[in-house]
């Protein structure tokens, strides 16, 4: 396990147990097992170490629902596996939600405001692309209305999986949300949400990919890597992104390679951008 990755899982526990406010860096160092200089080796202060928490989780929620969006599944159970995604991610990450939900000190971080809205606005994007796949040109209108209804199932719906454990039906409670869009999405005649008040709202995350901040991811993933099929594929998708010669389809192939792994789909999300992929 890389060190990063062990300091947030045990910050997680010891926020979880007494609090973040409560928590101090020397006894996360404890719970590590590492020194207080190794800490600061990865991170710079606890509220840079939270941040890169709601990070890593919101980039794993991204990417998952991005890779939902954009593979070859038909228009009859796209919708059915978008919310089953979601609401997977949700139970998986229950424990770290409340953390976040719970900590009313966290709201007032102007930083970590500010990371949420712009990874928004990415999943904003994917879901724009999933329902224009699905509904084509039959939304023009009210298609910034079905998304705002959407992401409002989401939130309300995830309270369930948040703050309870009571046992749910994932499937049958994907199929029911995918009902309920089919219906506003086919009968909803007056809109309200225009694409001008979304841009207002919220700022695409990392909206440009630079050649500087993707050399540095990939070099971040490959740092510890064994040799491997993600490491030959890391090191080609770096030499193109300095000196690029292949084919997109190349290049898509090398993505996959990596996609699949939990620990780098973030980077593949971000390759995708860059190579408009």
């Amino acid at each position: 396990m890389l060190k990063k990755q062990l300091i947030m899982e045990k910050a997680l526990e010891l926020f979880s147990e007494q609090g973040f406010e409560s928590t101090s860096v020397q006894q996360i160092t404890e719970r590590c097992g590492i020194s207080k200089g190794a800490f600061y080796l990865s991170f710079k202060t606890k509220d840079e170490l939270l941040i890169s928490m709601v990070e890593y989780y919101l980039q794993q929620f991204v990417t998952d629902i991005d890779q939902v969006v954009r593979s070859s599944l038909s228009k009859d159970i796209i919708l059915v596996e978008f919310y089953k995604s979601i609401f997977q991610a949700f139970k998986k990450n229950a424990a770290s939600a409340r953390v976040f939900f719970n900590e009313k000190v966290l709201l007032a971080k102007n930083e970590l405001f500010q990371k949420i809205s712009a990874y928004d606005a990415d999943m904003t994007k994917s879901i724009i692309y999933m329902l224009e796949q699905v509904y084509q040109d039959e939304l023009y209108e009210t298609k910034y209305d079905v998304i705002y209804c959407i992401k409002g199932f989401m939130k309300s719906y995830s309270e369930l999986f948040i703050f309870s454990d009571i046992p749910l039906d994932l499937e049958l409670l994907a199929k029911s949300l995918a009902e309920k869009t089919e219906i506003i999405a086919r009968y909803t005649t007056i809109p309200f949400i225009t694409k001008d008040l979304i841009q207002l709202t919220a700022k695409p995350c990392d909206e440009e990919v630079s050649q500087e901040s993707l050399l540095e991811l990939i070099e971040q993933h490959l740092d510890g890597l064994e040799e491997s099929i993600e490491r030959e594929s890391l090191e080609l998708l770096k030499y193109q992104v300095e000196n690029p010669t292949y084919s997109k389809a190349i290049l898509k192939g090398l993505i996959e390679n990596i996609r699949l792994q939990p620990d780098y789909k973030w980077v593949a999300y971000v390759m995708a951008k860059y190579f408009e992929i």
